[in-house]
């Protein structure tokens, strides 16, 4: 299950594979054009509430992946999951998201768990 990720402001690459937007709102500036996504899962991000709480407390990392994860596993973004899926069984995938932070995001976050789910 190859999975990368990319800040969806990065020029595309070859070796991206499937280009797959995992943020609910459309990053900032950015043309359709420009970004080149492939498919823009807005159902699999973290819930408007979960994002702002997460945005006002960026220290609270452990708490936002408690509760994303959380809100995963409740099947709320199961479309969205099974559809993901199908992509990482045909091949690269790259999980396109906008935050500046590289190692806090919630792109991050779904890789983590679709690597737990993987294993479990």
């Amino acid at each position: 299950m190859p999975i990368r990720l990319k800040r969806v402001y990065e020029a595309p690459a070859v070796d991206d594979g499937v280009r797959i937007l995992v943020d609910r709102l459309w990053p900032r500036g950015l043309s359709k054009e420009k970004a080149r996504i492939d498919l823009w899962l807005k159902a699999i991000a973290p819930s408007d509430a979960l994002r702002k709480r997460f945005h006002a407390k960026p220290e609270q990392w452990d708490a936002f992946i408690e509760a994303y994860f959380a809100a995963l596993d409740s099947g709320a973004a199961d479309d969205a999951v099974k559809e993901l899926r199908r992509h990482l069984r045909q091949g690269a995938v790259t999980l396109l998201y906008a935050a500046r932070d590289e190692e806090h995001n919630n792109a991050v976050a779904l890789k983590a768990w679709l690597t737990r789910r993987k294993r479990s």
